[in-house]
C-alpha cells in the first residue's frame, strides 16, 4: 500500500533521508524504530505529504502523496508534536474534520464519548493537559474511519489503562476493515505486542524490515555452561554479535536460528544450553551494534 522508493531529503548540507527504501502491506501494523535522529519523525512528514522529497518516490496505492488530496483524503496523522487552532474544541474539530473527510463518521463520534469520558469535547484542546490531548486525537482520528493511520509517539502520555484502550481499538480496526497502521515509538516492549512487521531504521535508511517473527527466529540468546568455565573457540563462520559471563555461565547472541545454532554449539558437550527468544528491545540493540550504536556491558 505505501511504497517509499530512494528517498533523499537534505537539511542545510545533512543528509537526513539517504536513498531509504521501505513498504508498508495494506492492513499490517508496521512499526519504525531507531535512535534519535535517524530519520523516522522525517520519514513520516513525507509519508503523509507534508514534507516534498529532494528526490526518490513515496506512494500511496501507487499514487503521490505530496499535493494529492485524493490520498491524503484516505489517511490521518497523529504526530508528537499535537497541533490545534489556539481556541478549537474537540466539537470544533470534528466540524473541521468532518468536511475533509468524506468517510467521517458521527455515530462513531458519538459512540466514542464513552471510551474518552475525562475528554470535555466543548473545552479548548490546548487547555488540555498532555494525555488528554492525545485522547482527543484519537476520539477525531477513529471517527475520520482512514484507511491509513500514521503515528509518531501515539500513546507517550497515556496511562496504562487508556494504552491499552486505544491499541485494542486500533487492532479492532485492523482487523474488521484492513486499516493500515504505521507507528513510530521508542516503546519497543509496547510495540512487541501490537507490530507485525518492523522497520529499524539508522543514518536515514532501513537497515532491516522483516516480519516480527522472521527477525525474532534470525538472532537468538544462548545461555550455555561448558566444561571449562572459559569461553571455547567457536567457529569463524558463526556470526557472534555479543558475548558475555556471569560466573560460568556464557551469554552469546547469534545471528542464526535457534535450532541451527544449538546443533552447532553442542559439538562443544556443553553442560547446559539453553535457546532463549529476544525481545524486540534486544534486537534493535544488536542490530545496531555494527551501526556505531554498539550499548557496552550489557548486564543480561
Amino acid at each position: 500500500m505505501i511504497q517509499v522508493t530512494d528517498l533523499v531529503k537534505t537539511f542545510d548540507g545533512f543528509r537526513a533521508l539517504d536513498g531509504l527504501t521501505m513498504q508498508v502491506s495494506k492492513g499490517a501494523i508496521y512499526g519504525l524504530v531507531g535512535p534519535n535522529g535517524a530519520g523516522k519523525s522525517t520519514l513520516l512528514r513525507h509519508i503523509t505529504g507534508v514534507w516534498r522529497q529532494d528526490s526518490g518516490t513515496v506512494l500511496v496505492d501507487g499514487a503521490p502523496v505530496y499535493e494529492n488530496p485524493a490520498v491524503k483524503e484516505r489517511m490521518f496523522s497523529i504526530p508528537d508534536d499535537l497541533y490545534y487552532f489556539l481556541s478549537a474544541s474537540t466539537r470544533d474539530m470534528m466540524s473541521f474534520y468532518r468536511g475533509f473527510y468524506r468517510r467521517f463518521d458521527p455515530k462513531r463520534y458519538q459512540a466514542l464519548k464513552e471510551v474518552f469520558p475525562t475528554v470535555d469535547e466543548r473545552h479548548p484542546i490546548r487547555r488540555l493537559s498532555k494525555g488528554m490531548q492525545k485522547q482527543a486525537a484519537f476520539w477525531l482520528a477513529l471517527s475520520c474511519r482512514p484507511e491509513i493511520l500514521v503515528l509518531d509517539e501515539p500513546v507517550d502520555g497515556l496511562d496504562p489503562v487508556m494504552r491499552r484502550q486505544v491499541w485494542s481499538l486500533l487492532m479492532g480496526d485492523v482487523a474488521e476493515y484492513g486499516t493500515t497502521v504505521l507507528v513510530s515509538s521508542h516503546n519497543l516492549r509496547e510495540l512487541e505486542d501490537v507490530c507485525d512487521h518492523v522497520g529499524i531504521l539508522s543514518h536515514g535508511k532501513v537497515l532491516i524490515e522483516r516480519s516480527l517473527s522472521d527477525l525474532q527466529d534470525n538472532l537468538v540468546k544462548m545461555q550455555v555452561v561448558f566444561q571449562e568455565k572459559e569461553l571455547p573457540k567457536l567457529p569463524d563462520d558463526l556470526e557472534v554479535l555479543h558475548v558475555s559471563q556471569v560466573g560460568r555461565i556464557h551469554t552469546l547472541i547469534v545471528r542464526g536460528r535457534a535450532e541451527e545454532v544449538t546443533n552447532r554449539l553442542a559439538v562443544y558437550a556443553p553442560i547446559l544450553m539453553d535457546a532463549l527468544p529476544l525481545t524486540l528491545e534486544e534486537i534493535f540493540i544488536y542490530e545496531l551494534g555494527g551501526e556505531d550504536y554498539a550499548v557496552r556491558d550489557i548486564v543480561l
